[in-house]
């Protein structure tokens, strides 16, 4: 058939009934599902192992409901809650009616001087948490703090001036990296070699500010200091600092600097000091990254939102839809890696959640397996300096 032939005939019976008289075989070129092995990680429910170590820890301060998931944590992974402080009751209240086991403290201090505790919890307004891991250290106790963990670059001097002299364990609490199985199994990817020398990292981070259920901080319309960048430390700071986090981890830098930066408030003029855009991009010695966060998840996705990473590497790339797969898959934890050889998706749904017990194991043998010190803290001085050097966003109405 001839061009001129070709087109009378495609005219004639139009796209669809092209399409239609076509073999299954011409679709090999547009389509590549039939390619598409899929797999599922740690098939049937996730392994609950048994913890190894036991400590007693404690929770002082809970302004945001990450604390549940911080708790949760530390119970598979072998801690035992023994004591809990909230100043605000409401909060207290709920807490020990999922957690009764836990002895109402009177104060902050009754926790620091409780010679049986090892390790203190916080999710307290985020300016208030640094100072409140100083005095945890300083008392011989270990800390785990709800991000962001550090609120100026000041705070982070200080936290490590005493981590350095009291040689206790400030950790902080990346939970889209932790405590995402399909993020575990990332990086156990990554570190397999299975796509090369990673090149760069790509997230992208939207939230919802409030979606009605669950405990990722939407559940209740927000508290006054969650519009207030002060008490915050501002987008990067706050929600970029998981991003950042997954930036060194998957990249395995151990040094980087943040290249630009901006932030904008584009649809909360009634908060003016909120933030709800901001992205930034990255340099480390091992590896590029980029990040995008906002406010401004819809409320027709059902979940407060979708988290997307990008992996890039020199023999592949792997990309994970942390929360959701929009018009697809349903729940979340999907990952997907190209190869040399093949196109994977794997259902992390079932992968086991190493973090819990790694820490605990941590604090009772002076390790760093579960967290490592550096990187948690560079993770925070990376954000800060790209929330203080961030050109301000302006868009014509």
């Amino acid at each position: 058939m001839n061009s001129s032939d070709r087109r009378s005939f495609l005219k004639g019976i139009g796209s669809a009934g092209a399409f239609s008289v076509m073999p299954p075989s011409a679709f090999g070129a547009l389509s590549h599902g039939n390619r598409i092995i899929h797999e599922v990680a740690h098939p049937g429910p996730a392994p609950d192992a048994k913890p190894k170590y036991s400590v007693k820890f404690a929770v002082a301060g809970m302004s945001h409901d990450h604390i549940y998931g911080m708790v949760g944590a530390m119970l598979r992974g072998g801690g035992e809650l023994v004591s809990v402080y909230a100043a605000e009751p409401e909060r207290g209240a709920e807490f020990l009616r999922r957690y009764p086991q836990a002895k109402k403290a009177a104060s902050v201090d009754e926790i620091l001087n409780d010679p049986s505790i090892q390790l203190v919890l916080s999710s307290a307004i985020p300016v208030e948490r640094a100072p409140l891991g100083i005095r945890v250290m300083q008392h011989g106790k270990d800390y785990l703090s709800d991000k962001p963990g550090i609120t100026t670059l000041e705070q982070l001097a200080e936290v490590r001036r005493v981590q350095a002299e009291t040689k206790r364990i400030y950790g902080i609490m990346y939970s889209e990296r932790l405590e995402v199985r399909a993020a575990v199994k990332a990086g156990e990817l990554v570190q397999g070699g299975a796509i090369g020398r990673v090149v760069q990292t790509l997230n992208i981070a939207p939230h919802q500010i409030q979606q009605g259920h669950g405990d990722n901080g939407g559940a209740s319309p927000r508290p006054d200091w969650f519009w207030e960048p002060a008490k915050y430390g501002g987008i990067l700071t706050d929600i970029g600092s998981h991003q950042v986090d997954q930036f060194l981890f998957y990249t395995g830098s151990t040094a980087a600097e943040p290249v630009t930066s901006q932030i904008g408030n584009i649809n909360h003029p009634q908060h003016p000091e909120f933030q709800d855009f901001g992205d930034v991009m990255l340099r480390g010695n091992r590896g590029v990254g980029y990040v995008r966060v906002d406010w401004f998840t819809p409320d027709g996705l059902g979940t407060w939102g979708d988290g997307r990473l990008f992996i890039l590497g020199t023999e592949g790339y792997i990309e994970l839809r942390k929360y959701t797969d929009i018009a697809g898959r349903t729940g979340g934890n999907h990952l997907f890696i190209v190869d040399q050889k093949q196109v994977r998706y794997i259902d992390c749904s079932n992968v086991p959640l190493p973090f819990g017990p790694q820490f605990i194991s941590d604090i009772v043998n002076r390790t760093q397996t579960g967290q490592s010190q550096a990187q948690t803290l560079l993770a925070a001085e990376l954000v800060l300096k790209a929330q203080k050097n961030a050109h301000w966003l302006h868009l014509d109405a």
